[in-house]
């Protein structure tokens, strides 16, 4: 794709009249055509589908116009190069990533302050000195290629590692000898939604891909029939090995990974974005000469629960669930006799929700969800049941090299560690045969850091520190509940400054998602921190739809129930003006992908309450999310709207088709030109009905991206000069007179 856009145009050239409060910006024309669409004997309009076509030359003159219009604006802000500035200095600190020991070595990704992308270091013991492995700010002049997952070999001796381009999905393999640092000749194309994992011999490691696609539709064409492959180094891609595939299923997809052991192959059949999974194995018989074309076994063939692989004794295997435990358990399964009724649990349900779990030094390492901050607990892991077989040989029939467990297994955790802090413990990593785990632990007023915790010992400790510059004393975290409107109990996080008085005059910026089962818990952010300090507030909901509570919560907000996930934002918003945090003047709010559209419906529905919106890369037209790239895949969280009913409430609350003539708020839409996940006509098409429907002078921009996706990878240049222009939009928007405190 080669989309030009102008970065700057002189505003005069732009308006009509010098720019005030009550200036109405002069939109670039959009042509409405023709198109009606059929949808179960409902007409729908589509006047600016031709904004579906990113290359088309009319769309390539729209996008400059529309970016030459909102560039000009945003560079007319006198605030903008003080929060520009501000945001570098804020960013410039040295932090860490994940990191995790593999193939004898230890490994983490760290950031010196301002460069575009983390590096990946890696050293030979756990307090040798650190040796640059892969730095991708040297793959681009731009830094816009990004490393998106990395595997490490068995013996430690090769790195796999994967590349994206200017924000897209699609993934580029590459092979690297650690200790050299020289890549191999291979090259792996077309991959996408896909780790890789080793085998234990170190010949290979599994992928999925999709085929090559036709033509110039990479970017936008449907991505269907996913492949898992094996591919051996030093050979070509063309020689990969079909390891499995469903051509009869075409929105299945495969995630595969070793076993610990190195005896089986555990693969993830997944079906959209649902939460729930088949799982399936292949049985290597043994791990020094895997039989890669041995049979893959259903174990679990039904789509009815989550089924994510946790670890395993032997044949013995460990499994999380949602089955008939809407808040997660973790079952043992005897895979020579997997039938449901002789599983058994091993971890029970609780009141929190679980969000993994993983065997690591002979124990099981569950992190769960208490209000939406992390909670990580160990369990005993049981002794393998002796099989029928057993009993009559007398034998144990463990696989060689296994872990003994050590007892019989537990109703209650036998350990927890304890967390600095009400935040996110992610990344967790480790492995059933070493003692040492690692995770990172971040909170809104803490940047994320590496930890390193000894299951045996019970050492918990810092291993790489990040240490922002900023003085975060001056700042402090609440966590509220409100009602939503039907009277469910929903969580909320504010971040202030502290002694900031609840008058209704504190700017405030409200974010939300509320899908796909993801859980929005307390995540640091250096941009953030400067929004502090130009006196604002920031709120974060914990709407349903995601994950904060288990199965129930999720299911609560999609499908026929998405309207909660608005009425819980909606709500949200009115406690903070009710309780004098802020007022609709003082209010903007923001979200992005399912955050987008999350924004784009509650503006539909209450333009009255917001004094500002940023809805980033979002489904706005709900009636063909499904047409391109992975979209069909979201069609388990919102439905389809190829069936009747479905249809009737996709309609319902669309951004796109529900859109007014009214006042809005003033609205800043972000999108870019390679995004790949939520292409980018969703936004070209809602920002000209927006702006078509809008009646008074209040501005509705769209910042356009070039050389940029979804989010996932953007250089940290591209991120400063973005925030830059959300915040140079809110304080001209509501009213802000700029001071750094």
């Amino acid at each position: 794709m080669n989309i030009r856009v102008f970065r700057i145009v002189p505003l005069a050239m732009l308006l009509a009249a010098p720019l005030t409060a009550q200036t109405r910006l002069q939109y670039p024309p959009a042509a409405k055509g023709t198109q009606v669409d059929d949808y179960h004997g409902v007409k729908v309009a589509d006047p600016y589908r031709w904004l579906e076509n990113p290359d088309s030359p009319e769309t390539r003159a729209w996008i400059q116009a529309e970016n030459a219009l909102t560039f000009g604006y945003l560079g007319s802000i006198p605030e903008r190069p003080a929060i520009r500035g501000r945001l570098e200095q804020a960013q410039n600190y040295m932090r860490y990533g994940s990191g995790w020991k593999a193939g004898g070595k230890y490994f983490f990704y760290m950031n010196t302050g301002l460069q575009n992308q983390s590096v990946l270091y890696f050293q030979d013991g756990r307090n040798a000195k650190p040796r640059v492995l892969i730095d991708p700010n040297t793959l681009s002049t731009n830094g816009t290629v990004a490393l998106s997952t990395v595997a490490v070999s068995h013996n430690g001796r090769y790195i796999a590692y994967a590349i994206n381009r200017a924000g897209s999905d699609w993934q580029e393999f590459r092979i690297r000898e650690i200790n050299t640092g020289r890549d191999l000749p291979d090259r792996i194309e077309w991959a996408k939604f896909t780790g890789a994992s080793w085998t234990h011999d170190n010949k290979g490691f599994f992928y999925s891909r999709y085929d090559a696609p036709t033509g110039t539709n990479a970017l936008t064409g449907s991505n269907k029939f996913h492949k898992l492959y094996y591919h051996r180094v030093g050979t070509p891609q063309s020689r990969d090995q079909l390891i499995y595939d469903r051509p009869d299923q075409p929105d299945w997809g495969f995630d595969a990974n070793v076993t610990d052991d190195g005896a089986f192959l555990i693969i993830n059949v997944w079906q959209g974005t649902d939460t729930r999974n088949r799982l399936y194995f292949i049985d290597f018989d043994n791990p020094g000469k895997p039989r890669i074309t041995a049979p893959v076994v259903k174990l679990v063939d039904r789509l009815d629960a989550a089924y994510n692989f946790a670890g395993n004794d032997g044949t013995n295997f460990y499994v999380r669930t949602d089955l008939q435990a809407p808040n997660g358990r973790v079952v043992g399964i005897d895979i020579d006799n997997p039938r449901q009724e002789r599983w058994y649990t091993i971890v029970p349900e609780g009141k929190d929700a679980m969000v993994s779990a993983r065997a690591i030094g002979g124990r099981l390492a569950v992190s769960l969800l208490q209000d939406a901050h992390s909670v990580i607990r160990f369990y005993d892991l049981p002794r393998r049941p002796a099989t029928r077989g057993d009993r009559m040989s007398g034998v144990n029939n463990r696989r060689p090299g296994a872990v003994q467990r050590r007892g019989l297994g537990l109703t209650s955790a036998v350990f927890e560690i304890q967390l600095p802090d009400l935040g996110s413990a992610d990344d967790i990593s480790g492995t059933d045969d070493d003692t040492e785990m690692f995770y990172t632990f971040t909170s809104f007023l803490r940047p994320r850091s590496i930890y390193r915790f000894d299951v045996r010992s019970r050492r918990n400790e810092v291993w790489k520190e990040s240490k922002t510059t900023i003085d975060v004393s001056k700042f402090e975290t609440r966590q509220v509940f409100y009602n939503s409107k039907d009277g469910t109990r929903v969580p909320m996080f504010i971040v202030l400054r502290k002694g900031v008085a609840q008058d209704g005059n504190n700017p405030t910026l409200l974010y939300g998602y509320g899908g796909f089962d993801i859980s929005e818990t307390p995540t640091f952010s250096s941009s953030r921190l400067v929004w502090l300090e130009m006196g604002g507030v920031y709120a974060s909901a914990n709407l349903r739809g995601g994950g904060e509570y288990g199965r129930a919560w999720h299911e609560g907000g999609m499908l026929d129930k998405k309207q909660n996930v608005f009425d819980d934002f909606i709500a949200a918003a009115e406690y903070l003006i009710r309780e004098k945090y802020t007022s609709t003047p003082k209010l903007a709010i923001t979200g992005g992908s399912n955050g987008g559209l999350l924004v784009g419906a509650v503006l539909n529905q209450r333009p009255d309450l917001f004094g500002a919106a940023i809805p980033a890369v979002g489904v706005m037209d709900m009636l063909r999310f499904d047409q391109f790239t992975i979209g069909a895949a979201w069609a388990s969280d919102y439905g389809s709207p190829g069936k009747p009913d479905q249809f009737k409430t996709l309609y319902a609350y669309s951004p796109l088709h529900n859109i007014k003539s009214t006042c809005y708020p003033p609205t800043l839409i972000l999108t870019a030109d390679h995004d790949d996940r939520v292409v980018p006509g969703h936004s070209f098409k809602y920002a000209a009905a927006l702006q078509a429907a809008q009646t008074c002078a209040r501005p509705t921009l769209i910042r356009i991206d070039v050389d940029a996706g979804h989010g996932a990878g953007k250089p940290t240049s591209k991120t400063l000069d973005e925030y830059a222009d959300r915040y140079a939009f809110l304080v001209r928007n509501l009213g802000m007179t700029l001071t750094f405190r």
